[in-house]
């Protein structure tokens, strides 16, 4: 059977821990996982998503996602406040599996510091990463 390639959209940041993150204003971005992570986990069985309000460093634990396989951290890409959380993944956590860049995003954060984005892997750095994985 011939592998799945993952999706690595350009527009996108990443991290080596797998979260994705998408612009959605000056000093504001979504999270999520990306389609390779949610691929390694398997079938996505909950969330456990951050309290609004709540202040994250980058790096820090955001949430978990628990598939059949295992649970997985999700990590704060850049550090802010949890301004938006997708609770529609409490009662359709799969579509983490079905649209991992739409509909299955984690939370957005409202950023410390803005330029911190920049500092993220581009598309191209994050296939490298997930090839030699």
């Amino acid at each position: 059977m011939k592998e799945r390639t993952a999706v690595i959209p350009e527009e996108l940041k990443y991290t080596e821990e797998h979260e994705w993150v998408l612009r959605t204003g000056e000093d504001t971005v979504r999270v999520g996982i990306t389609d390779y992570a949610q691929e390694q986990l398997g079938e996505v069985v909950f969330v456990q998503l951050p309290e609004l309000g709540e202040q994250v460093g980058a790096g820090q634990t955001l949430g978990e996602v628990e598939s059949t396989k295992s649970v997985s951290e999700i990590y704060a890409p850049v550090a802010g406040e949890v301004i938006a959380r997708n609770d529609a993944l409490d009662q359709q956590s799969d579509l983490v599996n079905s649209d991992p860049y739409g509909e299955g995003w984690i939370v957005e954060l409202r950023l410390t510091d803005p330029s911190a984005v920049d500092d993220l892997l581009d598309a191209a750095a994050y296939q490298e990463i997930a090839e030699q994985e």
